[in-house]
């Protein structure tokens, strides 16, 4: 093996949790886990999906159904609709975890080939904007309980998730299980306070084609919310062993996806004239101050930190998935560092409005991505139960139609687009509904799999692996 080899091998692999309970630092980054270094049991998935989303993010995200004017019932109808449809899409691909032991973006260097690099990229980047997202409200928070100035409390939040970014896969996975409780607990405890100090369910504000466009808009916030996950599915679930029934890795990802979000979206949608424009604030006054008040803030920090902690992990597998040769506890650090400038910014001013276009423009690219993995993954799969991505043939022809659907879906989305840095045509005449997420993924996918069909590959050979499977 060269020097080069050697220290690409080192960087990529290291120290892994042997069982649930082992505590070390995961050193190892996206080289693939051996099928006989696999543990756990799908169940442990419902919990770390659960957790990260049970946030101050989701609850911000319900009062803008409320702003939109869409009303309770219109709003929660809207938040189920875009929830579902992006959690489908995560759960499906987590299943990818067991039957390959590899972290998503690798998995997806079988249909890019090299151009990887770009929706890693892509990824890294999001990682970073979702700290911002998250940590905001953890700064609040934090800085509200312990009156000290906020980009100090965003300090203490990225550092405590730093801290567990840098333990890894084992650590995330147990300190989910016990936010789960916690952070269930609490916001229970606020959304009852919300019922008995107030009517919640509100009329629609909007009317007639407004009330259209702003429905639309809604269900593309909330699975823009959802979706943003889907290049992490595999990260949680690749130590699973090859004999984990995929249907129960589905099952209880996605039920752990959908049930945090309608919970804590259906609070933000109950309590948006409390919680929409100071959200720390807001909840300390539902809580009513005092014990109450303290251990909500401490929660929402907790939740943010515990969140965020997800990002920076999935973050430090796309940074080695560009081809950085770094450990992957220290690439989680980087990603943390990072995140403070745009949490600073957000919270500037304007935060609502900063906030959605953040939220929405930092995924655009992901339905793209996941209906050509998914096309990819469809027809590799066939008649297996597992593969080994390293073995796995991409040829080039199929890595370049790959990208160019990807690029040219992304490109037909923008007259779609419905934010204040770009308001497309389309989304302008429909009265603010923004389709793009839909449209990026149709586009990509008759692109993309008229290839896969109708492309010279349909004459391709097969790779040794699969063809020695088949034939055995």
């Amino acid at each position: 093996m060269s020097k080069r080899a050697a220290w690409t091998a080192e960087a990529f692999s290291g120290n892994r949790p042997r069982a649930a309970g082992d505590l070390s630092v995961e050193s190892h980054g996206i080289a693939p886990i051996p099928p006989g270094q696999r543990y756990g049991s799908p169940a442990r998935l419902f919990t770390v999906w659960f957790a990260p989303q049970v946030t101050m993010t989701g609850v911000f995200t319900g009062t803008l159904a409320i702003a939109l004017g869409l009303g309770f019932w219109l709003g929660l109808l809207a938040m189920t609709i875009g929830t579902v449809i992006g959690s489908v899409a995560v759960a499906y691909l987590c299943t990818w975890g067991p039957r390959t032991g590899t972290a998503q973006l690798p998995n997806s260097r079988m249909a890019f080939g090299s151009a990887v690099v770009l929706p890693a990229a892509l990824q890294w980047l999001s990682s970073i904007a979702w700290d911002g997202l998250v940590g905001l409200f953890g700064g609040q928070a934090l800085a509200l309980l312990l009156d000290i100035p906020f980009w100090l409390a965003v300090l203490i939040v990225l550092g405590c998730q730093g801290v567990i970014g840098f333990f890894g896969y084992e650590v995330i996975h147990r300190v989910q299980a016990v936010l789960t409780v916690l952070l269930f607990v609490m916001f229970v405890t606020l959304a009852v306070k919300l019922v008995a100090g107030q009517p919640i369910v509100t009329a629609p504000t909007a009317h007639g084609a407004d009330l259209a466009g702003a429905f639309v808009l809604e269900v593309t916030i909330a699975l823009s919310l959802a979706i943003s996950w889907a290049s992490y599915g595999a990260d949680f679930s690749r130590y699973l062993p090859v004999s984990a029934s995929p249907w129960r890795v589905f099952g209880f990802s996605f039920a752990g996806i959908v049930s945090a979000y309608l919970f804590v979206q259906g609070i933000g949608i109950a309590g948006a004239e409390v919680l929409s424009d100071q959200t720390a604030e807001g909840v300390w006054s539902v809580m009513g101050g005092g014990v109450l008040g303290v251990l909500a803030l401490l929660a929402i920090a907790a939740a943010a930190i515990g969140s965020s902690a997800m990002n920076d992990y999935s973050g430090s597998l796309a940074l080695q998935t560009v081809g950085v040769r770094v450990r992957r506890p220290a690439s989680a650090l980087v990603v943390t560092a990072l995140a403070f400038i745009l949490i600073m910014w957000l919270n500037a001013s304007d935060t609502a409005t900063r906030f959605t276009d953040v939220l929405l423009l930092v995924d655009y690219w992901v339905p793209g991505f996941v209906a050509i993995v998914v096309i990819d993954w469809a027809a590799r799969i066939r008649g297996r139960r597992s593969l080994d991505p390293a073995r796995e043939h991409t040829d080039r022809r199929d890595a370049l139609a790959a990208v160019v659907a990807f690029v040219l879906a992304y490109l037909a989305a923008i007259p779609f687009m419905n934010t204040t840095l770009v308001r497309g045509p389309v989304a302008v005449a429909w009265h603010g509904a923004d389709v793009a997420y839909f449209v990026i993924f149709v586009v990509a996918a008759v692109l993309y799999g008229g290839w896969r069909i109708l492309g010279p590959t349909r004459r391709r050979r097969l790779s040794p692996c699969a063809a020695d499977e088949m034939r055995g």
